[in-house]
């Protein structure tokens, strides 16, 4: 399979204000050396036979018109770094932000006016999806019409490749997580969001100064460590992460097809092309405002679906 060796263009879309100076990236990488940061992210390039992405068929007694929303996952759905320096931004969350730029997935079907009392961003920056069956109790809890699901990146992100989730282990929390939610809230609908593209993100960053010297601190190594070495083991390495997040995303399509109320983005989230512009300044690895404003577009398509 071919690799990219370069960054792709920005497309110029973000509302940001310009990457930060050396002074800020220094504040950063101090920070991250403390240990405060959490490890997950976005996105590059599937085996051809993975790549069809078809509209989402009729799901029977689908809800398209929700009146709550319960999201669960991991720092991309805290919508972390987006606004500052080692901050989750739930504002400015993908699913259930109230910042009228990103425009979240609540805002689109709730409406601005009733985020306050009918969403809830249970989501834990950091986690993984073994952490996914509590937060599904917590929000089962809530009775709400809609989950949405980001989770399974920190899974790939890790030391190296041999401390990755096993696949198995993997499939297994998304299940039980399915069961606790069915237990206590068995009407609620659940939009689930394949996990990001891993070594698209290594393409779309690794020939940018700032953000290789942050991936340096310890972001993602199992991906981003010796992030300019093209050789060929670090070339296995990336391939295998690579695979790995492909088989956590069949496991995603697998077990949510075995549910009637479930509905599976298609591979939505790990096809898109992110660039630099949707890259927080702060990590070139979290999703920015623009980011997320992507996430949120794709997970509005894919719910109000015929």
């Amino acid at each position: 399979m071919p690799r990219s060796r370069r960054s792709p263009r920005t497309t110029g879309r973000s509302a940001l204000p310009p990457r930060p100076a050396a002074g800020v990236a220094a504040v950063v990488a101090a920070a991250l050396l403390a240990g405060t940061a959490g490890c997950d992210r976005a996105p590059a390039e599937r085996p051809r036979a993975e790549r069809t992405s078809p509209s989402p068929t009729p799901t029977p007694g689908w809800d398209r018109d929700p009146a709550s929303l319960a999201a669960v996952g991991d720092s991309i759905t805290r919508s972390f770094n987006a606004c500052g320096v080692l901050t989750d931004c739930p504002d400015s969350s993908w699913a259930t932000g109230t910042d009228a730029r990103v425009n979240s997935l609540a805002r689109r079907l709730l409406g601005p006016s009733t985020l306050s009392t009918r969403t809830w961003n249970l989501a834990k920056s950091g986690s993984r999806m073994a952490e996914l069956p509590g937060q599904m109790s917590r929000a089962a809890a809530h009775r709400p019409d809609l989950v949405t699901v980001l989770t399974g990146a920190n899974d790939a992100c890790r030391s190296s490749v041999a401390a990755m989730t096993p696949v198995a282990e993997y499939r297994a929390s998304f299940e039980e997580s399915l069961r606790r939610l069915r237990d206590g809230s068995p009407r609620s609908r659940v939009y689930v969001a394949s996990v990001p593209d891993l070594r698209r993100l290594w393409a779309t960053g690794w020939e940018n100064p700032m953000g290789r010297q942050i991936w340096k601190l310890g972001l993602c190594p199992s991906m981003l460590g010796g992030a300019e070495d093209t050789g060929a083991s670090a070339e296995r390495r990336r391939t295998e992460v690579y695979e790995r997040v492909v088989a956590y995303n069949e496991a995603l399509r697998e077990v949510c097809e075995r549910d009637r109320l479930c509905r599976y983005d298609g591979g939505a989230v790990f096809d898109y092309r992110f660039t630099g512009d949707q890259l927080s300044p702060y990590d070139w690895f979290h999703p920015s405002l623009d980011g997320q404003a992507r996430l949120a577009e794709i997970a509005y398509r894919r719910i109000t679906a015929p």
